[in-house]
């Protein structure tokens, strides 16, 4: 049978063995397993008098990742709530709108956080976790037993946001088994025990953290080293005061590590093996020799409900292996694509018809629905099957090749482009630290192709013409009309890029600077 958190939970209430570690140098606190628990147990009873009888078990979290988070989440596993996790970079009317779409009862929120509720009316109560109330009410809860209530695996533990980068944010179903199954799942495949520490910088309020993090340290044992929030300078010496030995990504985060000053003893640290996922194979590759581990990078949404593997021996870029009824289909017909046909020098020579989006055929898998968005379910499912919203290409052997989100579909001049294709390209020169493609419109018809760049050596107009005509597999269609060199680009709190944010500038040369191609041209200026 499944287990439930609550069940992970409970087989941990008499383990002596750190389970929590947090707080910075010289301030560090362990809690026990056990004490965990325990302490969790207290959130449970404090929540039971906080959210209204009749009404959905919902509290929000507007926090960062303090230790409290993880003892609310824990509290609510063990009586059958529901965390919502509020995305602390969410503003005025768009956070009190997840705040209802989630029928959030209660919101908890500390002084990190607190400002961004001042002149906003969430029409629920607001505790402060900073405050004497909560720590009174803590107190009279002191001792607490865990509560005798009935949790299925099927029950809702968490409410997680999308992360809202093609679109406004929806709530998606989170249960039970949605994460301790595959906390169990990794942490068996990493062979995970009590002697290890996962460090845990990701936000809480994110799939990432939560299955990739937390729910394998639960499901193994091991203890889990809260950082508030990620911090590239913060990683090496927060991994050496802790003993991590086991990390977790989503995004950009092993770039930005990178480009801290490199050291001769950055591989002197406890780290064995980072997981995550949206890494560059180039990142992959450097992290891993720098730092001295094993980078384990892997394709995952939120939704959780198309699993694509990496295996050893898959192709450079290549996402891996799909599991049986996955598949590449053409969103129109709803007809497999063909299969990838490269040229001599690797270039994708139908990415036209090649390029489809990836699809469950099986149904939903893991995909629990979205909380109350019938027509965004809809959505998802069609013909009684997940489609993902991601676009890929498969080649003969089988191995899928991520090409961008479907928003991220450009068409020029008659042909259909994938964003992510041509940002394999434009990585592959020294100077570029990010590339990120989207779409303006054409003058005429379709798409041009526009990338916003971020540069970590220098590149010239005409330097980036030169590498762009060196790249015999790329299509002259995809050279860039418009390349913005920025020293950011805009991101969601989970460091994914907000690609609308940039098209919506257009050719803006606020903050930055702009390089154009006339039409039929190879030159910058």
């Amino acid at each position: 049978m499944t287990p439930t958190v609550r069940d992970q939970l409970l087989a941990r209430a008499e383990d002596p063995t750190p389970g929590l570690l947090a707080g910075g140098p010289g301030a560090e606190r362990v809690w026990s397993w056990a004490e965990v628990v325990q302490e969790s147990a207290v959130r449970s009873a404090v929540l039971a008098d906080l959210l209204p009888a009749g009404q959905p078990p919902h509290v929000g979290l507007l926090l960062d990742n303090v230790p409290e988070f993880l003892l609310v989440l824990g509290g609510a596993a063990l009586a059958g709530q529901v965390v919502v996790g509020l995305n602390t970079t969410r503003r005025g009317a768009a956070l009190v709108a997840d705040v209802r779409r989630s029928d959030t009862q209660v919101v908890l929120v500390d002084e990190a956080h607190a400002g961004l509720l001042e002149d906003v009316d969430l029409g629920v109560p607001v505790v402060r976790l900073d405050s004497p109330a909560w720590a009174a009410a803590l107190a009279e809860r002191a001792g607490a037993g865990v509560p005798d209530v009935a949790v299925a695996p099927d029950d809702l533990l968490m409410l997680i946001f999308t992360s809202g980068t093609s679109g406004e944010p929806k709530a998606v179903n989170v249960t039970h088994a949605k994460v301790a199954g595959p906390g169990a799942l990794l942490g068996g495949r990493f062979e995970l025990g009590t002697d290890d520490v996962a460090y845990l910088a990701m936000p809480m309020f994110h799939s990432n953290a939560v299955m990739a993090g937390w729910a394998p340290a639960l499901a193994t044992g091991a203890a889990v080293a809260l950082a508030p929030r990620f911090s590239a300078s913060g990683f090496l010496p927060d991994v050496r005061r802790y003993g991590a030995t086991y990390a977790n990504y989503v995004g950009k985060p092993l770039t930005y590590v990178l480009a801290t000053p490199e050291q001769p003893d950055d591989a002197d640290n406890p780290l064995r093996l980072v997981f995550g996922n949206e890494a560059n194979e180039r990142d992959i590759d450097a992290f891993a020799r720098r730092f001295g581990c094993t980078v384990v990078d892997s394709y995952s949404s939120t939704e959780n409900a198309v699993i694509v593997q990496r295996v050893p021996g898959m192709p450079p870029g290549s996402l891996g292996r799909p599991l049986p009824g996955m598949a590449v289909l053409d969103p129109v017909t709803e007809q497999e694509t063909p299969d990838a046909v490269f040229g001599p020098d690797g270039g994708l020579l139908n990415a036209d018809e090649a390029t489809g989006e990836l699809v469950n055929t099986t149904g939903g898998g893991a995909f629990a629905g979205y909380y109350r968005d019938p027509e965004a379910e809809a959505e998802r499912m069609r013909s009684g099957m997940y489609w993902s919203g991601d676009l890929a290409y498969r080649d003969a052997d089988g191995f899928v090749y991520f090409a961008g989100r479907t928003g991220d579909w450009l068409r020029v001049d008659g042909e259909n482009l994938g964003a992510a294709t041509v940002e394999r390209v434009l990585l592959r020169h020294p100077a570029v630290e990010e590339a990120a493609v989207y779409a303006v419109p054409d003058e005429s018809v379709g798409d041009q192709v526009a990338v916003a760049l971020v540069l970590r050596g220098e590149l010239t107009p005409d330097g980036l013409a030169e590498f762009l005509a060196a790249q015999t597999d790329l299509s002259p269609k995809a050279w860039p009309r418009l390349v913005r060199v920025l020293d950011t680009l805009p991101r969601t709190a989970t460091n994914k890029v907000l690609k609308r944010e940039l098209a919506a500038e257009g050719g803006d040369p606020s903050g930055g600077t702009v390089w154009r191609r006339p039409a039929r041209d190879t030159t910058y200026a």
